[in-house]
Parts: C-alpha cells; sequence; structure tokens
C-alpha cells in the first residue's frame, strides 16, 4: 500500500475520534543492536507539528523563550527542581559559553532524557534575538531520534493535516532514519504507518 492510500484509509469518518489524533511512522530495524549501536540523528521536517516548549540558559533574559541565567542554576541541585524542569520542557537552548556550566549542572538529568543542547541543534555561538528567533524556527521543525530498540515509532503531523504535508514529513523522516543507519535500507525491515488509535498499516515508502 502506498502512503496516500494508506492515510485515506486512516482518515475514514469511521475511524475519527473525538480528539484530534496524531499520525505515526513507525519503522521497524533489522540487523541492528541497538544497545551497541548508538544511533541517533536530528530530522529536519518541511511541515511543523506542534508548537515546542523551549528553555534556554542564557546570560541574560529573554523574552523569546524561558531564561534560565547562570546565577540561577543552583536552584537546580535540588533533584525535584531539576525533574521538574526536564518534564516541563520539549528542547533546552544554550549559550555557547555556557555549555560546561549546562553539563555539571543539568547534564545528569538532560543527558539521559535526550534534551541536553547540542551544537547540531541547540547550542547558540551567539547570543541575540535573531540567533535565538533562528533557532527556535529550526527547533520546531526538527525531531529527535535515538535508536533504543529495533523499531523507530515517531509522530510525524496530526490528523487535520492534509495529505500532501504528511506525506512530506514521513518522507522527510524516513529518509533522515535511513541515512542515519549503518546499511541504510538493508537495515530496514517494514514500514508502518497509524493514527494514535488504529491498527498500524504497511507502506512502501520511497
Amino acid at each position: 500500500m502506498n502512503i496516500n492510500e494508506a492515510l485515506k484509509e486512516l482518515k475514514k469518518e469511521e475511524n475519527k475520534r473525538k480528539f484530534e489524533q496524531s499520525i505515526d511512522l513507525i519503522v521497524n530495524l533489522k540487523g541492528i543492536d541497538p544497545k551497541k549501536d548508538n544511533i541517533s540523528m536530528i530530522v529536519n521536517i518541511p511541515h511543523k507539528i506542534k508548537e515546542k516548549k523551549i528553555c534556554g540558559f542564557l546570560t541574560k533574559k529573554s523574552e523569546l523563550v524561558h531564561t534560565i541565567t547562570q546565577p540561577e542554576f543552583v536552584n537546580f541541585k535540588d533533584k525535584k527542581n531539576l525533574k521538574s524542569l526536564v518534564k516541563q520542557y520539549d528542547f533546552f537552548i544554550a549559550a555557547a559559553k555556557l555549555m560546561p556550566a549546562v553539563a555539571t549542572t543539568f547534564g545528569k538529568a538532560l543527558g539521559p532524557s535526550g534534551k541536553m543542547p547540542s551544537p547540531q541543534l541547540g547550542v547558540l555561538m551567539q547570543e541575540d534575538d535573531n540567533a535565538i528567533k533562528q533557532l527556535v524556527e529550526r527547533i520546531s521543525k526538527s525531531i529527535k531520534l535515538r535508536v533504543k530498540e529495533a523499531s523507530i515509532k515517531v509522530s510525524v503531523g496530526k490528523e487535520n493535516m492534509s495529505d500532501k504535508s504528511l506525506i512530506e514529513n514521513i518522507e522527510a523522516v524516513y529518509q533522515g532514519i535511513v541515512n542515519a543507519l549503518p546499511t541504510k535500507k538493508e537495515n530496514v525491515r517494514n514500514v508502518m504507518i497509524k493514527t494514535t488509535m488504529s491498527k498500524a498499516l504497511k507502506v512502501e515508502v520511497k
């Protein structure tokens, strides 16, 4: 089944729910040991899925993101506060000069959750409104993935998005995953899509 046919099937009236469902992509893998093969990636998608809550570790307060300045780092030595912060935000950014202090204070919580600011996406070399705005825009169209098991499940959109937008997001995420795999498409067993509440449908992705 191609993606277009699968989306039409998933969006049929009888499959509707009282809430807006997500469209999920499932890429089942083969020939990979998630414990040994450290595979992670940042995939850029053409269409934003949702607003992301972003927090910044910055030298001065910004109106563009919730900001934690260095003098406030001491408040997060309390594990409870630290846990609550990590849960509260989808993404964290940091001024490059603060990264050593960020790693010391927040690394133990942000690292395992996959939310540590990285040079690929999250570290600001320049700390001005324009740079922050551009980074926030990039983050809003990015998906961070880490392979923890032999199946990757990721939300690629909402059911009220157009089929064209969903297909473009699905293809972008699939390509990003394939590019990060050791032997590319040979590591892919099969690909499926589903809504939050539906069964998964097997699809062919270009």
